[in-house]
């Protein structure tokens, strides 16, 4: 190939470019991740992972895009399409959403400087389950900065869910229930707050008398449904850990395992508040809110923190109860997060399912990365309460 040819060459490649970054806490130990692509074909030209000590979800995020541009330029793309399940980063860099925050602007413009190395950059948001790859990496990235493996384990670990991934769910194949991993979803029973229609978020609102009752069914509904339970996991807040222990005296007391990671949001300034209270005081951080999960109540915490951590609790519970069905106690917003990610939907998604009290979603997991969600707020164990 001549010297012109290789440039033109370089000039047209097309290449995507998944990008992820994360801390372990907000901030935390963090990494991130980036995978290049050809466009094409699909084939994988370049991988960037690295753990860059303490610092938040969103710096993280934008290393992860900065390293893939690098990447981009080195094997000579010429057009390239940056694909992230960060909305925030995908809407500054495409100029959609102003940079508020300071300690970013220098992080986007070392971006922008890059971007200008090619003919084209177009940004699109995939939802994470879309993005196996880099958030593997990243995690992988993470888990290095938190000193919790060596790094080939971690590294060799994000490969395997890689290649897992690039199959997964792509094929109408039947595989056998025996070898998932089934997760049963149970939201917490009704809390005089639930009834009030108050947001719940890190107040420790006790269960009420129809919510054990809620309970007690749901318990007689697992029985019939899982002969044989590894554990019942649920978050820390007494209206869940309640229903756990009802469901447990059902199922013959597996053990219950409490997970800080399954907690509620925290809704800050709304705790406690009815949902026309809280529209009527803050209109406009309410709609902010709605449009974004890249935004949090005032004094709270945004869906993408919930999210990192419902990520890492789900992955969690499939490394330590592979092919066993485990029952999990949790609030409306994880649960919600839990299903969007295992159906790959979109963030509307979180605004558009309704969860009920004591209602029950199936999801099954395969070691390939294939995922089923058989059920989502079934309630008919609800019917004669």
């Amino acid at each position: 190939m001549t010297a012109a040819a290789a440039g033109g060459a370089r000039a047209t490649r097309r290449v995507v470019v998944e990008a992820d970054g994360g801390a372990r806490g907000n901030p935390g130990p963090a990494g991130y991740g980036a995978v290049v692509r050809d466009a094409d074909s699909g084939e994988v030209l370049a991988e960037r992972s690295e753990s860059i000590g303490v610092a938040t979800n969103n710096v993280a995020e934008y290393r992860g895009l900065i390293a893939g541009l690098e990447a981009a330029e080195e094997v000579g793309a010429g057009s390239v399409d940056v694909r992230m399940d960060s909305k925030l980063v995908v809407e500054q860099m495409a100029g959609r959403w102003q940079i508020k925050h300071p300690g970013l602007r220098p992080l986007a413009a070392q971006a922008a400087g890059l971007v200008r190395r090619f003919g084209t950059v177009t940004y699109t948001w995939i939802p994470r389950e879309r993005n196996r790859h880099a958030d593997a990496l990243a995690n992988a990235a993470m888990d290095l900065a938190a000193g919790k493996a060596p790094a080939t384990d971690r590294v060799a670990r994000a490969h395997e869910v890689a290649a897992q991934g690039s199959t997964a769910g792509s094929s109408w194949e039947p595989r056998p229930a025996s070898t998932a991993t089934r997760l049963l979803l149970v939201r917490h029973g009704e809390t005089e707050h639930t009834a009030l229609r108050r947001y719940s978020g890190r107040g420790d609102v006790p269960l009420s008398e129809r919510g054990r009752a809620q309970a007690r069914a749901t318990a007689a509904r697992l029985a019939g449904l899982a002969p044989s339970v590894a554990a019942v996991v649920t978050s820390p807040l007494s209206r869940c850990t309640a229903t756990a222990r009802l469901l447990a005296e059902a199922l013959g007391d597996p053990p219950v395992v409490t997970e800080g990671d399954l907690v509620e949001c925290d809704f800050g300034e709304w705790e406690g508040r009815t949902f026309a209270e809280v529209r009527e005081r803050w209109p406009r951080e309410m709609d902010a809110w709605l449009a974004s999960p890249e935004v949090a109540p005032p004094g709270g915490e945004s869906f993408v923190q919930v999210g990192t951590r419902v990520s890492r609790a789900v992955a969690g519970l499939l490394a330590t109860y592979p092919g066993e069905t485990v029952v999990v106690v949790s609030h409306v917003s994880p649960l919600k997060i839990a299903l969007r990610d295992a159906l790959a939907a979109g963030d509307a998604f979180l605004h558009r399912l309704y969860l009920d009290p004591a209602g029950l979603s199936i999801l099954d997991s395969w070691p390939d990365g294939g995922v089923a969600v058989r059920t989502v707020n079934d309630t008919a164990h609800l019917a004669a309460l």
